[in-house]
C-alpha cells in the first residue's frame, strides 16, 4: 500500500513506537506472493509476537479505509496520520465486593 512512501512510512512508524514507549518488534509488509490475505497475515504475526499494539501509517492501509473490529479486539491499533489510537475493548467492570474482614468473616 505504501509504494514509494514505504521507507518514509517505516521511519514514521518506528519514531512513533519509540515515542509511545513500545519495543518495535517487526514490520509486516504486504506482499501478494504470500498468497494470504493481508489482515490474516498481520493478525497471525501479532499473535506470534504477542504484540500489544500495531502501528500503521493510516486507515488507508485497511480495506475500505476502516480499521477492522476484529483487529481492535486483538490489540491496540495506532495510526501515524492522523495520530490516533483505537484501543482494545475493555473488560466490563467487576462489581465491587464488600471488604474482607481480618478474621475471615
Amino acid at each position: 500500500m505504501s509504494g514509494v512512501a514505504q521507507l518514509w512510512d517505516q521511519t514514521q512508524i518506528r519514531k512513533l513506537a519509540t515515542r509511545l514507549g513500545y519495543d518495535f518488534a517487526d514490520m509486516v509488509i504486504y506482499d501478494p506472493r504470500f498468497g494470504r490475505p493481508p489482515l490474516a497475515r498481520l493478525k497471525a504475526q501479532a499473535t506470534r509476537l504477542d504484540a500489544e499494539a500495531v502501528i500503521v501509517p493510516s486507515t488507508e492501509h485497511f480495506e475500505g479505509a476502516e480499521i477492522p473490529g476484529t483487529l481492535v479486539r486483538q490489540l491496540d491499533v495506532i495510526t501515524v496520520t492522523p495520530e490516533q489510537a483505537y484501543a482494545r475493548r475493555m473488560m466490563p467492570p467487576v462489581r465491587d465486593l464488600p471488604p474482607a474482614r481480618a478474621n475471615g468473616t
